[in-house]
């Protein structure tokens, strides 16, 4: 006579068995899951904390080259504040740059594209960001003449970053930065269409604070240029603040 228990448990394990996914449905299912956490995760790391950008000209050397990429971070301004030689990642105040477009990389491709850079896995484009350092913060008198330093506050500033043989200006200029502006020149004077040549764009060459995306901090690629971006903190040592 068989043994009802037996019989039950029998009949207990094989539904058991039914329900539990197989093999490849459960690595599937863990797969997916790993990626959503894993996009989740860096739209919130570029939307709060850090996001990368690469180098597209000569307007940064030799601090930045063409093709580096760079990480930006997100909480300057914000928690921290701007400071006189930071490297800055902004979008473009208005007539800063050309009017034509990037090759068009078709509908494909460019759907990935923007999709990655969305969420933080590719580096965004200079469609209508620019990466420049911060010389002038508001309220700021900022000048140069030609073959002369650049002098804020009454203080020449002597400046190492400036690439090799450049002066600090080739032209000259003599501004204040407005309220919640920001003043900004690149490393390569002579090849940088910075503040100084756009004074007749709005806000007078100044950037709005509000257009800073943030702080450029370090260079990740290539693996050979990898490395910290610091702020050269001596040459705006002896900057006083403006009442």
């Amino acid at each position: 006579m068989p043994d009802d228990g037996a019989t039950e448990h029998s009949t207990t394990r094989r539904h058991a068995a039914a329900r539990r996914p197989s093999g490849a449905g459960s690595l599937l299912r863990e797969t997916a899951i790993i990626l959503v956490s894993a996009i989740v995760l860096s739209l919130l790391v570029k939307t709060f904390l850090v996001q990368a950008f690469f180098i597209p000209s000569q307007s940064m050397h030799d601090t930045l080259i063409e093709h580096d990429r760079i990480l930006v971070s997100k909480l300057t301004p914000g928690p921290f504040d701007l400071r006189r030689g930071d490297i800055v990642v902004f979008k473009d105040p208005g007539g800063w740059l050309p009017s034509d477009t990037a090759p068009d990389p078709g509908p494909v491709r460019g759907a990935i594209n923007n999709a990655l850079t969305f969420i933080g896995l590719y580096p965004a484009d200079a469609n209508e960001h620019l990466v420049k350092r911060l010389i002038g913060l508001p309220g700021d008198h900022v000048s140069a003449e030609v073959g002369g330093p650049v002098v804020v506050n009454g203080e020449p500033l002597d400046e190492p970053y400036l690439a090799a043989g450049v002066q600090p200006s080739d032209i000259a200029f003599d501004v204040t930065v407005p309220e919640n502006s920001i003043w900004v020149m690149g490393d390569n004077r002579s090849h940088s269409s910075d503040s100084r040549y756009n004074q007749g764009n709005p806000g007078g060459g100044s950037v709005p604070v509000d257009n800073v995306v943030g702080m450029a901090f370090v260079t990740v690629w290539p693996i050979e240029r990898m490395g910290l971006l610091r702020n050269p903190t001596s040459t705006f040592a002896d900057v006083p603040d403006q009442p």
